[in-house]
């Protein structure tokens, strides 16, 4: 998914979607020299992903061991 950022308002930038819908998002979430005109790319770090759910896996496995 690409967002546009169209303008900064405070703590927060508002950003048009691909569908052309106009969101806001906390600028804290996007990259630091993210700019007016911008277009950022969300997407899914699916082996990163992957890594988070194991080690959730392994700490719920030893919570709940005899």
């Amino acid at each position: 998914m690409k967002i546009i950022i169209d303008r900064f308002e405070g703590d927060h930038a508002v950003a048009e979607l691909e569908n052309g819908d106009k969101v806001t998002i906390l600028k804290v979430v996007l990259p630091p020299l993210a700019d007016e005109g911008d277009v950022i790319r969300i997407e899914i770090d699916e082996e990163a992903t992957e890594r988070r759910r194991r080690r959730i896996e392994g700490l719920m496995d030893q919570l709940w061991e005899d």
